[in-house]
């Protein structure tokens, strides 16, 4: 009696840890969401070129972040919503057609199972991201020194580097390579999403930020977001009708897959070509 007593209490400590490892196993497994530091420091964003909802390019600064090294693909929403609304199924895919709305609910439940603390992306954040950070190669020569963007040109004459701001930037996330190499796009993507981690990657090792699917950031849209003044880490507009989008997606056209690119949105809109990634708060 006494043995079975003993066996029987085993087992009741033994059932809830063999649980635990099940749950962690089908739940918090597919939780899982990658990240990388992103170094802050300082940069142009928008560009002086293209849309005018992209001028003009302006000076922010910003504090290190951790920024999803892949969108959040359909098994991972799923292990959270129970159900998969992307029109191309493909557990390893970017989910699709979710609104921002849909994306908040998601990050408060994800939130709540892992104990972490997910939230979008500023766009500011996300475009510094695309660009490689301070890892960003404007072009042949240039260095980032104390997060600041500096291009050294070589004095012929005297032998010497000096610095030179610049306003310019990657067109293609972060990367001298042309769109083919580093988006599924509308001219590759065979009209839809492929499994995240394909193409390659940028500066800092992170993927499909050029393409793939289009992604929602945190901001409220507004068509002139430029400043005068140098800017620590902005967060958009207080308010407003339509929330930004970030990046191209397999839909897009090359043009439309830059680093520069962004589109407003209502927030209860889906999009076949639509996802999004997180920025986890450590």
């Amino acid at each position: 009696m006494k043995f079975g007593l003993s066996s029987l209490l085993l087992l009741m400590l033994v059932q809830p840890a063999m649980a635990q490892r099940k749950y962690n196993k089908t739940i918090l497994g597919p939780l899982h969401i990658e990240t990388v530091k992103v170094q802050g420091g300082t940069f142009d964003l928008g560009s002086n070129d293209g849309s005018a909802d992209r001028k003009p390019a302006h000076t922010v600064v910003l504090d290190d972040f951790y920024m999803g090294k892949y969108e959040i693909k359909q098994q991972q929403w799923m292990a959270v919503m129970d159900e998969n609304p992307s029109f191309y199924k493909c557990d390893e895919c970017p989910v699709t057609n979710v609104s921002w709305d849909d994306v908040q609910e998601y990050i408060s439940k994800v939130n709540s199972q892992t104990g972490k603390k997910y939230r979008l992306p500023t766009e500011a954040e996300w475009e510094f991201a695309a660009r490689g950070g301070v890892n960003e190669q404007l072009r042949e020569g240039k260095h980032i020194r104390g997060g600041v963007n500096e291009l050294l040109v070589a004095d012929n004459k005297k032998g010497l580097m000096a610095p030179e701001k610049t306003k310019s930037g990657e067109r293609f996330s972060g990367r001298k390579a042309g769109v083919q190499s580093i988006a599924w796009y509308l001219n590759n993507a065979d009209g839809h999403v492929h499994r995240v981690g394909l193409k390659q990657p940028n500066d800092l090792g992170i993927y499909d930020m050029c393409g793939n699917a289009e992604e929602w950031v945190a901001d409220w849209y507004a068509l002139n977001y430029g400043s005068k003044d140098t800017v620590s880490n902005p967060a958009g507009p207080v308010g407003g009708k339509s929330k930004v989008v970030r990046g191209g997606s397999y839909a897009s056209a090359a043009n439309e897959t830059v680093v520069t690119r962004r589109a407003a949105y209502l927030p209860d809109t889906k999009s076949m070509s639509l996802g999004f990634r997180l920025v986890e708060v450590k």
